[in-house]
């Protein structure tokens, strides 16, 4: 791709990705580290995922609100309000819809792996004014009254998006796919070890994220498009923070403003966006192939993430 830009000027045009807002700085340079403590091991923390337990749907309806539940709990537009523009998603708090011990966000959690759901400075519906942060549940562990009950289920789900995040109300499609991939987190599918946090693995939920997109705007519903799209975006913006080069950053950033443009179409019910849809569904793999070929040197890999960790220690607060 050429020599690397200065970083500088990378983080002028990389500012927009996803509609977040991207590290400006070298530390830290991912954005999870931000609530997470300082000497987490970062391989732990951020090279590996746990597994999701997630049990396929035999039924293709059900698989398809499986589908856009699973791309809407990974991207920070659901929750809204401030913790969208902190970057937080119920991934942040959930990973891989599990929990996360090395969760640490200032004002909400206590202890390494705790957030308090009742503080102000996400809701101005719960916020009870005080300090009582409580352990992240593992979504894949046994199941639950509310997981057991979907309609007691939508409403929890429904609440803690537009009350205890402040945030939009969400399309119905939405939380009914919310509400189906919390329940098929079966204990029973726990079983794999966790694995490395990969492109590939990114790359795969982003064109799941366009699938549902696809499938959503073939029915109809140009809202959960709209959100779907915006998902696929925000795993782009993951794998951007990863990438060191200028010029994979940027080629990242091309496609995230295609993606842009797409939700603009679909907002404003264009004809062409089913076809530019299916482009940016086609061109995925390409997509793949050519970051790949840089991610050895990047901060996907194990010791390169390691160093990166260190350097944020040897910064201090970010």
């Amino acid at each position: 791709m050429g020599r690397p830009r200065p970083r500088a000027a990378v983080a002028v045009v990389a500012a927009a990705l996803g509609g977040l807002a991207i590290a400006q700085t070298a530390e830290p340079p991912l954005r999870a580290m931000r609530w997470a403590p300082a000497d987490a091991d970062p391989l732990r923390a951020f090279g590996q995922a746990p597994a999701e337990c997630l049990k396929p749907p035999a039924e293709p309806a059900l698989a398809q609100k499986v589908e856009i539940g699973r791309a809407a709990f990974r991207t920070p537009v659901v929750l809204g309000g401030q913790a969208a523009r902190a970057g937080l998603s119920c991934e942040s708090c959930h990973r891989s819809g599990r929990g996360n011990p090395d969760f640490l966000f200032p004002g909400v959690s206590g202890a390494p792996g705790t957030a308090d759901v009742t503080s102000s400075l996400f809701s101005s519906h719960r916020g009870n004014g005080a300090f009582d942060p409580r352990p992240i549940p593992d979504l894949g562990g046994p199941k639950s009254a509310l997981k057991v009950k979907p309609e007691a289920l939508r409403s929890f789900i429904h609440g803690l998006v537009v009350e205890e995040f402040d945030g939009p109300e969400p399309p119905a499609a939405v939380l009914d796919g919310l509400v189906a991939y919390v329940r098929a987190m079966d204990p029973a599918y726990c079983a794999g070890n966790e694995g490395p946090v990969t492109l590939a693995g990114l790359m795969a939920d982003y064109s799941r994220a366009l699938a549902a997109a696809d499938a959503a705007l073939a029915g109809g519903d140009r809202p959960t498009a709209v959100l779907m799209v915006a998902a696929a975006r925000a795993r782009l913006a993951l794998a951007h923070e990863r990438f060191e080069d200028a010029d994979v950053r940027l080629r990242i950033v091309a496609e995230d403003q295609l993606l842009a443009e797409l939700q603009d179409r679909l907002r404003g019910g264009r004809r062409d966006a089913a076809g530019r849809l299916a482009e940016r569904r086609k061109r995925a793999g390409a997509l793949e192939a050519a970051l790949a070929r840089y991610e050895p040197a990047s901060l996907f890999d194990p010791d390169r993430l390691a160093e990166a960790a260190k350097r944020r220690l040897r910064a201090g607060p970010s």
